[in-house]
């Protein structure tokens, strides 16, 4: 069983990451608002708070339905609530606030920030033949090729030696 994290930025900005199945089992049983150390789910220094997710149907979670489960709610606002009208009701399935085996993507939010930046992967060195190919475009020049303008007047000067071979031919 693998957890997808999403981790949202003050910025804005997400990284996503799955977890193993070990750093997986470090969340189960946790509630939306609890606090996380990232020592746990390999993110050293970090500190993060879980904000929702969802399960492996995709219905999402709510802080308000507690314990692991899937219930039909009746919701005037929330998660998954999209009202038409002013005062609109609807009857939505959702889970709960508690993450178990059948969550697949919980979110989380950073509350205090570790020395390594998240997301960046390790700099990898180019293909060797890459390199080559690169170094083999700079070396050669690019060739040009002749201007429009230059092409016409070439053109005009061969029009009047044919004319004149033409009325020679007549005469």
């Amino acid at each position: 069983m693998t957890i997808k994290l999403v981790i949202g930025n003050k910025d804005g900005k997400t990284v996503q990451q799955e977890l193993s199945d070990e750093q997986s089992s470090n969340l189960i049983g946790k509630k939306i608002g609890t606090k996380i150390s990232g020592n746990d789910l390999g993110f050293e220094g970090y500190e993060f708070e879980v904000t929702g997710g969802s399960d492996n149907s995709g219905t999402p979670m709510r802080k308000d339905v507690e314990g692991p489960v899937k219930k039909r709610v009746f919701c005037v606002e929330g998660t998954g609530v999209h009202k038409k009208r002013k005062g609109q009701k609807q009857r939505k399935t959702v889970s709960g606030n508690t993450v178990s085996e059948k969550t697949s993507q919980v979110n989380m939010k950073i509350l205090k920030a570790g020395k390594a930046p998240l997301g960046e992967a390790p700099e990898e060195a180019p293909a060797e033949g890459a390199e080559d190919k690169k170094e083999e475009a700079k070396v050669e020049p690019k060739k040009e090729e002749a201007k429009p303008e230059e092409k016409k007047e070439e053109k005009a000067e061969k029009k009047p030696a044919e004319e004149k071979k033409e009325e020679e031919k007549k005469e």
